[in-house]
């Protein structure tokens, strides 16, 4: 249990995983930017402001070098700044200086139609995938729930597509911004002084080539201490979580022990990455002002040469900053680009799976094949396709006829709860043939078999909304007097009305502020609510105390009224008025009839299980 929760911390701990970047994931990751297509009108128009306000910035250096150089003595005849660029601009201190204002003014204005028409395509675009990925998810057969985490899903509406606005928004933005500053920098740093900027392309590299591999290895000493505080974490968690034991056993020394030996652990690891940070940043700034001290020392060699006036030293050095950030950024960016590509696949992931047929429209989903209510299971085989290994289901056959009450019994693991999983074909099976009203259920759109079977669960989950919503989720189209008069036929209304918010009562995650008796109640008014030809009683009453279950059982006796009724109980108590008894074990049919025929079956399976808990 301490591994499995270790390992849950560890991968909290760690960052999304990414994707490499090469032909094969930048086609993959195209079809997500259809999403784009009905924004590309903004896009682009976003795109050419990035352009432009990126390549506006470069104004401000030789703008600032003008404004000094107005100041400064005349021209230097060798300068190839002042003769190819500085002339370009007015030699008026007062008219470079309102330049300079206007310039950046008018980038701020740039900037924020980028940043506007950027943000609004990809929310927008993020919207189309959510939803589109939301309603695959939940289109999505049950076999695929089967073998996922709902935390793991979760993730990929939430963090993973998190991950791809952040690049849109922001990290693709500003990767465009970085090449077209890294670029241009460099060919300015070259117009000014081709000899400056060959000393700094000799050191530049080298220290961000430098600085991206201490990078990662202090990167990989963080990440090895959160795990390590995740441990210390998880001891916490346990032995609060088992504090009885602790204290029954008088293990409260050993479990503080334990606690001390992982934090001190945690505070090495600590140390040893405080050191190593405390190396690299003193190398960074050793580095980083060496490197403008050198430039400065050369440039003024050049500058006492004639080679280059003193406003194009600082022109260059301000240039040389714009390179050295645009540089020095594009690890990071390529890291996040890799991980919004690798969240990119995921989501496609989802998106290309195949989805049960069914439409987003509510109107597309009203019936249009009404079912009588007779049903058969015919030489059924069934296996779950996780598991097909082990079948589950071996030629199982028996048939419900409408308004009857069928009863489904046997041991744990027998098929009983797959029965009703494909009854509201939730699998297909491997053999045999599902009948409803004697047609072959495949002849059924799921909309129509769905919209006209109702399940009450034994676990009843309520959504986090009132009373009334999750009694009207049978019927969306319900009035409030309808809401009312099922609850009313489900002994539910008495506890309802006694709430001080009677039928908007929020009735919290998953019905927490609700009894058992009380979910199960609201659950068969929904189903009341549905008005469903096929009805599965699935355990409904195996959960709850003598007074629930009489109230619970008045309220199945009238859901199951003039409707076939499929009713999976363990207490046989509940099913001896059943029409028929289906007995399953292992798989198979081994028995049926009514109660009184399978009690006069001596070697039964039935009569033992009856005695069994009639003993009991």
């Amino acid at each position: 249990m301490a591994r499995q929760r270790l390992n849950s911390g560890n991968a909290q701990a760690e960052e999304l995983p990414k994707a490499k970047i090469n032909k094969q994931s930048i086609q993959q990751v195209m079809r997500l930017l259809k999403y784009l297509k009905p924004y590309r009108t903004k896009f682009f128009l976003g795109l050419l402001f990035l352009i432009l306000s990126s390549s506006s910035s470069f104004l401000f250096p030789l703008l600032m070098g003008r404004l000094i150089g107005t100041g400064n003595t005349p021209k230097q005849p060798g300068s190839m700044m002042s003769k190819e660029i500085l002339d370009f601009f007015p030699s008026d201190i007062n008219t470079v200086a309102l330049t300079l204002l206007a310039v950046l003014f008018v980038q701020s204005i740039f900037s924020f139609f980028r940043i506007n028409w950027f943000v609004e395509v990809a929310e927008k675009g993020l919207a189309d995938i959510r939803r589109d990925t939301y309603f695959k998810l939940v289109t999505l057969p049950m076999n695929f729930f089967s073998q996922r985490r709902v935390g793991e899903l979760n993730s990929r509406l939430s963090a993973d597509l998190s991950q791809i606005q952040d690049a849109i928004t922001t990290t693709l933005a500003e990767m465009i911004r970085q090449v077209i500053v890294f670029t241009g920098g460099i060919i300015f740093l070259v117009l000014v002084s081709g000899k400056l900027t060959l000393m700094l392309l000799a050191v530049l590299p080298v220290l961000v080539v430098i600085a991206v591999f201490f990078g990662r290895f202090i990167r990989k000493l963080s990440r090895q201490a959160q795990d390590k505080l995740a441990e210390s974490n998880t001891i916490v968690e346990e032995t609060l979580q088992g504090i009885s034991n602790v204290k029954a056993f008088v293990n409260e020394a050993f479990e503080v022990g334990r606690y001390n030996k992982s934090i001190r652990d945690v505070v090495k690891l600590a140390m040893r990455g405080a050191k190593f940070r405390g190396v690299f940043a003193s190398f960074i700034v050793f580095c980083l002002f060496g490197t403008i001290v050198s430039v400065v020392w050369y440039g003024s060699h050049l500058v006492q040469a004639g080679e280059i006036s003193l406003a194009s030293m600082f022109t260059f050095i301000l240039l040389s900053t714009f390179v050295g950030a645009a540089m020095g950024s594009f690890p990071e960016l390529y890291a996040t680009m890799q991980k919004a590509f690798g969240a990119s696949e995921r989501v496609l992931e989802i998106l290309a799976e195949v989805n049960e047929p069914i439409s987003i429209n509510e109107k597309d989903n009203e019936v249009k094949q009404h079912i009588k209510g007779n049903l058969e299971f015919n030489n059924v085989v069934f296996a779950y396709p996780s598991r097909k290994e082990i079948t589950v289901l071996k030629g199982v056959s028996f048939e419900a006829l409408a308004g009857e009450k069928v009863a489904i019994v046997g041991p744990s693991g027998a098929g009983k709860s797959t029965i009703a999983g494909l009854i509201l074909r939730f699998y297909e099976t491997q053999g045999g043939e599902l009948l409803f009203d004697g047609k072959p259920s495949t002849e059924y759109s799921l909309t129509d078999i769905r919209n006209q079977v109702a399940i009450v669960p034994q676990d009843v989950l309520l959504f986090g909304g009132t009373i009334r919503e999750n009694i009207a989720y049978g019927k969306l189209s319900s009035s409030d007097e309808e809401v009312i008069a099922a609850a009313k036929r489900a002994n539910a209304h008495e506890f309802v009305s006694g709430f001080p918010e009677g039928y908007d009562t929020l009735v919290g995650e998953r019905g927490v502020k609700l009894s058992g008796g009380q979910r199960q109640r609201i659950a068969i008014a929904r189903a009341l609510l549905k008005d469903p030809a096929i009805l599965i009683l699935d355990e409904a009453t195996s959960s709850l105390d003598s007074e629930s279950e009489r109230l619970v059982q008045e309220a199945l006796e009238e859901l199951m009224k003039n409707r076939t009724s499929i009713i999976i109980a363990h207490r046989l108590s509940t099913i001896r008025e059943a029409d028929k008894i289906i007995v399953l074990e292992k798989g198979k049919v081994i028995e049926n009839g009514t109660h009184q025929q399978l009690m006069q079956n001596d070697e039964g399976l039935y009569r033992y299980l009856s005695q069994l808990q009639f003993e009991v």
